[in-house]
Order: C-alpha cells, then sequence, then structure tokens
C-alpha cells in the first residue's frame, strides 16, 4: 500500500515523507530488514502505470534467479539440483542442513582430504543457501 501512495505522489516528486515512511516501515519489522535493499530497489524502478503486486512478483522472480545464479557460479554447485534444492526449502519452508539432498547440489570434492575441504565447502555452501532462502522466504512469490 505504500508503494502504491509513493507511487501515486511521486509523479511530480513532492512527496519524499512516503519513501521515509516505507523506509520506517522495512526497518521495524524484523523479518523485513534483510530485504531492505530489495524493497527499495522495487520501489525505485515501479513504473508509472503498472499493476503494482505483478510488477513485484516479476522483481522478486528476476532477483532471486540472479542471486541464485551468482551463488551456484561463485561456488561452482550443480546448477538443476541446487533449484531443485532451493525449491524443495521453499515448499518445506526450511533449508534442510542434514541428510544427502546438499551432497547432490556441491561439486564432487574428496571427503578424505587432509584440509576437510568437503566439510568447509558444505558449511560454506548451507551458510549462503540459508542467507538466500531467508532473503526471499515470504515475499510471495513460488
Amino acid at each position: 500500500m505504500l508503494v502504491e501512495k509513493w507511487r501515486d505522489a511521486h509523479g511530480d516528486g513532492s512527496d519524499v515523507e512516503i519513501r521515509a515512511s516505507i523506509s520506517r516501515a522495512v526497518d521495524a519489522s524484523p523479518s523485513l530488514r534483510n530485504k531492505k535493499d530489495l524493497i527499495e530497489a522495487f520501489v525505485d524502478s515501479v513504473s508509472v502505470d503498472g499493476e503494482i503486486d505483478e510488477e513485484w512478483r516479476a522483481f522478486v522472480r528476476a532477483r532471486r534467479e540472479a542471486e541464485l545464479d551468482a551463488i551456484i557460479a561463485a561456488e561452482g554447485l550443480r546448477p538443476d539440483e541446487t533449484r531443485a534444492f532451493i525449491a524443495t526449502a521453499f515448499r518445506d519452508g526450511a533449508v534442510q542442513t542434514t541428510g544427502t539432498a546438499i551432497t547432490k547440489v556441491l561439486p564432487p570434492v574428496s571427503r578424505f582430504s587432509p584440509d576437510g575441504e568437503h566439510g568447509e565447502k558444505k558449511r560454506r555452501v548451507l551458510a549462503k543457501l540459508g542467507e538466500f532462502f531467508e532473503r526471499f522466504f515470504g515475499l510471495g512469490t513460488s
């Protein structure tokens, strides 16, 4: 509602208080704080005559894909398996940290390496995917 109000007033640029109220509303909500940059980027990208709900879904979908692609590329993960793992997490409401599902996502690494590469890689990937999940969970997209 605040974004629609801001868009209506933004046409002449006279109401900067609505933008500040959006920031205050996000800051006041513990579940939205890690999503603040997403919300502010969306407010900046809102078109003058589009449907807010549909624009929001498209914006979140695009950002979610871009950020997941960045994680996959940075960690050298298997793309299809990673997408399936994340889809399951969104369906179940949590990232599965135990079991063998995460090993399907990871690239081949020796489990018996003296440096502990497998364990470290698994922890790092789970942390990144957990942050990704928390960032996009509950934003109203499938």
